[in-house]
């Protein structure tokens, strides 16, 4: 769980991640806990959407209107954030809303942005995300495919970049994912809760340290936290000069061929993954070692199931395992 957060922030092009579950076992804390270590983007200062300010073809039409008048565009560093969905959120709240007395009397639009707009370049984080009105659901798909949130209300419309990581927990035991949004999720983890005694023990401790002081308790791990920022950050810098053979390539395509997934999906999201895995390692390029470290986490929400059957994790690496792809001590 906590390798596929990082590596989504390391690169967000990977597309999020779905964390399967059963309540009580800190999906959601993880989630959260992930702000504190997200990178710094720069931003345009007073851009409700956050648009980055070196990369033209993706600010929106005030900031380009701006640029374009000759304007100068203040610039600062912000770091990535984590935006919740409501479960009950509106469409209005989520996509935003338009002030049509405003546009019809004063020939402009004015626009009020929602949660698809305060998540552009940030994380957009779905707490029990198999409980989604559908009609969410399609904002949502519509908004991952283009990086646009459109907005139409009576004949008036408005566009803004909306590029965001969704990161989305659920407990299995209270139903499906639709398999239109399971699709979109580019990893997928199953975790489960602890057996371990002492590492049960361990918990409690540091829960109940939590709680008796919360700012001691952050202090205490603050160094940890700094450190896998500067982490995450270098291999942000990394990430473009990570290679992939033509070799490794083969082997993503020969286990997806294996797994029988549909489409194309699969070989790109576990060429990224891989790519941001061997960054993280301060590798210079992309083995096989690589790709079969993260092809679970890729893969396994992909496979075709019978109906109300559940994918297994254990599947892909039973695949794997078929093809004389895994290490000899994991066989």
């Amino acid at each position: 769980m906590r390798l596929a957060l990082v590596l989504n922030a390391i690169n967000p092009a990977i597309s999020g991640v779905l964390i399967r579950g059963e309540k009580g076992t800190a999906k959601s804390t993880a989630v959260r806990a992930l702000a504190n270590v997200l990178p710094e983007l720069k931003v345009v200062a007073d851009c409700a959407f956050g648009c980055p300010p070196d990369q033209v073809e993706e600010i929106c039409s005030n900031c380009r209107r701006r640029l374009n008048a000759g304007e100068s565009l203040p610039i600062q560093l912000r770091r990535m954030r984590v935006v919740d969905l409501p479960i009950n959120a509106s469409e209005d709240r989520v996509v935003g809303t338009l002030d049509l007395e405003h546009a019809l009397q004063e020939g402009e639009r004015r626009f009020e942005p929602g949660v698809l707009a305060q998540a552009n370049r940030n994380i957009l984080y779905v707490d029990e995300v198999n409980l989604l009105d559908d009609h969410i659901v399609d904002v949502l798909l519509d908004a991952a495919a283009m990086g646009v949130n459109i907005v139409e209300r009576e004949g008036v419309s408005y566009t803004h970049p909306s590029r965001f990581i969704l990161i989305g927990t659920m407990n299995p035991e209270e139903g499906d994912l639709r398999p239109q949004l399971l699709d979109r999720f580019g990893l997928c983890v199953d975790i489960e809760g602890i057996k371990d005694i002492d590492q049960r023990v361990e918990i409690v401790e540091r829960r109940e340290a939590f709680e008796a002081n919360p700012t001691a308790f952050c202090h205490a791990y603050q160094e940890q936290e700094e450190a896998l920022t500067a982490r995450i950050n270098q291999a942000k810098a990394r990430l473009a000069h990570i290679a992939i053979p033509h070799e490794t390539l083969a082997l993503i395509a020969r286990i997806n061929i294996a797994l029988d997934i549909d489409g194309h999906r699969g070989d790109i999201v576990l060429r990224k993954t891989a790519q941001a895995y061997a960054a993280s390692q301060g590798l210079d390029g992309v083995g096989e070692a690589e790709v079969l470290r993260v092809a679970e986490m890729a893969l396994a929400h992909r496979l075709k199931r019978l109906p109300l059957e559940r994918a297994r994790f254990g599947s892909v690496r039973q695949a794997l395992a078929s093809l004389n792809l895994l290490p000899v001590e994991t066989r």
